[in-house]
């Protein structure tokens, strides 16, 4: 079995068990199940939150929310070798809202938060990919999650290329 199958296997179960009444993300998950987040550089509330969106009607779908984690899976394979981070980038750490670089306003800020959901980072309170994240997406040309977290990746430390890529797509 792939891992892309085990996770839809893993969303379908949690989900089911959200539209029961709520799945407990602190202790709901098996042991084997805690194990392959693990293997795949995830966190147990970083996955529920893309499950509670779905059910709730909301984006991103399942299957965006498996195309980021591809991302983060490569990501943590290829450049952390398969080691987690210790750092935890929490709300006070990332920009506000009103935030600007570039001339694009929030970009500074889902810029800090793909950087930190690459590695792994994320305070389980941050989610990448939220309202805000999408709205930003959605407003500078329809950016797919997955692609942002790609590009912040291919770019490195390198904003302005990243800020130039928004650009392009927003006209």
């Amino acid at each position: 079995m792939h891992w892309n199958d085990t996770f839809m296997e893993l969303f379908a179960r949690c989900a089911e068990k959200e539209v029961a009444g709520g799945f407990d993300y602190e202790n709901g998950y098996s042991v084997e199940e805690l194990v392959f987040l693990e293997s795949i550089g995830y966190k147990k509330r970083e996955f529920y939150d893309f499950v509670e969106d779905e059910v709730a009607g909301a984006d991103p779908s399942k299957f965006t929310a498996l195309l980021v984690a591809a991302v983060r899976r490569d990501y943590f394979i290829v450049e952390q070798g398969g080691k987690w981070s210790d750092k935890v980038v929490c709300r006070d750490d990332i920009p506000s809202k009103q935030s600007e670089l570039e001339g694009i306003v929030y970009f500074p800020r889902i810029l800090a938060k793909a950087r930190a959901k690459l590695r792994g980072e994320l305070d389980p309170d941050l989610m990448f990919s939220c309202g805000g994240d999408r709205r930003f997406l959605r407003e500078n040309g329809g950016l797919h999650p997955a692609d942002f977290l790609r590009r912040v990746w291919a770019a490195g430390d390198d904003d302005k290329k990243v800020a130039d890529w928004v650009k392009s797509c927003a006209h």
